[in-house]
């Protein structure tokens, strides 16, 4: 049977074949929140790079913040004030909590943290610097002499006709600062500038050198160019037929005399049933807001399982515990070989935080605990787990509680009562008699874990057991049949007031024995 390769694999080796040195590229223009939509691009483009430095490529891999486009709109998470913005580049526009350098800064900052924290360590260019420091002045030259050229090729694989007055340079007004709203009207290239006439009335001349920049269809190549790219990923929208990815590799190869980079094609992630994606609709989950809620290396899962052009459908609310208990019992695989020895290489980065202590364990765990953290390190060293790395355990500590609070659904989420809860009228003798008979056993037991608080209640059903013949005998009667199901709901019941709730072990045993002992031979005494 042929083994399969992972897809970050085969890309390493269709990069082999182009040479031993490579730079892999990416980047996002941070206009809203950077949502786990766009993470696919830059995870994606990690795993590339982590690829072929395994398979011995010497390899550099970049992110490009294109802050130096214009803001589109007021998008829905702008106030109106920001309409007088509009068209200007982002590096250029006020910050909208009035902490940041400025509105790129202000979504760029926690998408810079957050990547940080998946393990993924790319140099960051920012185009405004880019730009500004005369990067791009060869680039803009040669797009400003050869425009017929470059308006050729985008009829030629667009099928659309530019206007006459189009250029491949959007010089910045002086006037409206409007990176948008200008005709260029000739230019210098041994002076290095630009001519324009704005639609605001104002006509000037820019420099080069960050006085505008090229339209994103030949911004792209000029880029691959420049920092000689050979490795980048894209959304298909960039890849359709005559598209920009179309376009760009004719424009790199005529207009600048380089090859396009190795393209690699990625699907959308879907957000449970809204659907892609898209910080300008709001549909969205932030990276930042999904690294409270989840451990960095399950969203590197995510991403790694699946083959770039497949899409994903991604759920932060009950389906992702079966995301977490997916990768969780793969990290927990000694003997695991293959491709899910690869998935879970390439799932882990150096600087991530892990626990022994499953996701759902925790939740159960906290909830227990009222969220005090001396009372979880508690229970988690009562049920085993290694406690001697505390700031991973608060990580996820914290990934829990913003999760319930954030996106759990109303039953993944309880309460242990203190006093006996009113619902406890509503038991039957016969679960009474076993909250009475399992409160007689615990307490007379040691230490009680999961497992056996799992056993014991099954072992209700068994003729002969410990915990039948109590039950039977508390009822005055011979034998008893008990179903177990019955006997979990008056457990929950006894100490949430519900009939339902966690996984019954990891709750009982997350539970303080004595309490447990006195609940249950209240309730089993109760009498409304």
């Amino acid at each position: 049977m042929t083994e399969i390769t992972h897809w970050a694999d085969v890309i390493a080796e269709e990069a082999a074949k182009n040479g031993n040195k490579h730079l892999v590229s990416t980047g996002i223009t941070p206009s809203g929140h950077i949502h786990i939509g766009n993470m696919r691009e830059v995870v994606t483009a990690d795993a590339a790079y982590r690829a072929m430095n395994d398979a011995g490529l010497e390899s550099e891999f970049i992110y490009i913040a294109d802050n130096f486009d214009p803001l589109r709109k007021v998008y829905p998470f702008l106030p109106e004030s920001y309409a007088e913005h509009v068209g200007k580049p982002i590096s250029e526009i006020p910050c909208p909590c009035g902490e940041c350098k400025s509105y790129a800064e202000h979504f760029l900052t926690p998408f810079l943290e957050g990547l940080e924290k998946l393990g993924i360590h790319p140099k960051v260019y920012r185009a405004d610097e880019l730009y500004k420091s005369g990067r791009f002045v060869e680039a803009i030259k040669a797009a400003l002499i050869k425009r017929d050229d470059i308006a050729k090729i985008l009829k030629e694989v667009s099928g659309k006709d530019v206007l006459p007055e189009w250029s491949p340079f959007n010089p910045i007004c002086q006037e409206c600062k409007k990176i948008n709203t200008a005709t260029v009207t000739g230019f210098d290239a041994d002076a290095e500038t630009v001519d324009y006439e704005c639609s605001c009335g104002h006509s000037g001349t820019v420099s080069m050198i960050g006085g505008g920049k090229l339209t994103w269809r030949v911004d792209w190549p000029a880029k691959w160019k420049m920092l000689n790219v050979t490795v980048e990923p894209f959304g298909k929208d960039h890849a359709s037929r005559g598209g920009s990815y179309d376009t760009g590799k004719r424009i790199v190869r005529e207009i600048f005399d380089h090859e396009p980079p190795q393209p690699i094609v990625y699907e959308w992630i879907m957000l449970g049933q809204k659907g892609a994606m898209s910080s300008s609709s709001g549909v969205v989950v932030s990276i930042s807001d999904m690294l409270k809620v989840v451990p960095p290396e399950v969203l590197r899962y995510l991403i790694m399982r699946t083959k770039p052009e497949k899409h994903i459908k991604f759920d932060p609310a009950q389906p992702l515990l079966t995301l977490v208990d997916e990768y969780e019992r793969l990290n927990s695989n000694t003997e695991i070989e293959g491709l899910n020895k690869r998935v879970l290489e390439l799932s882990h980065a150096k600087g991530i935080c892990h626990t022994d202590i499953p996701f759902k364990h925790m939740t159960t765990i906290a909830q227990v605990a009222h969220g005090d953290f001396d009372k979880i390190m508690k229970i988690i060293g009562r049920a085993g787990y290694d406690t001697t790395n505390e700031k991973c355990i608060r990580e996820l500590v914290n990934n829990v509680a913003n999760w319930l609070e954030m996106y759990a659904p109303p039953f993944a989420k309880f309460s242990v009562k203190d006093e006996l809860p009113e619902e406890t009228a509503s038991l039957t003798d016969e679960q009474k008699a076993f909250l009475g008979a399992v409160s007689e056993i615990i307490g007379d037991s040691g230490e009680l874990t999961g497992e056996d608080y799992h056993n014991l209640v099954y072992s209700s059903k068994e003729a002969g057991s410990q915990l039948n013949n109590k039950i039977a005998a508390k009822l005055g009667v011979d034998d008893v049949e008990i179903n177990p199901k019955d006997m979990f709901k008056a457990i929950y019941t006894s100490v949430l007031g519900q009939q339902s709730g966690p996984k019954a072990g990891w709750f009982l045993s997350s539970i303080d024995q004595d309490f447990l002992a006195k609940r249950f031979s209240e309730a089993a005494l109760y009498r409304p």
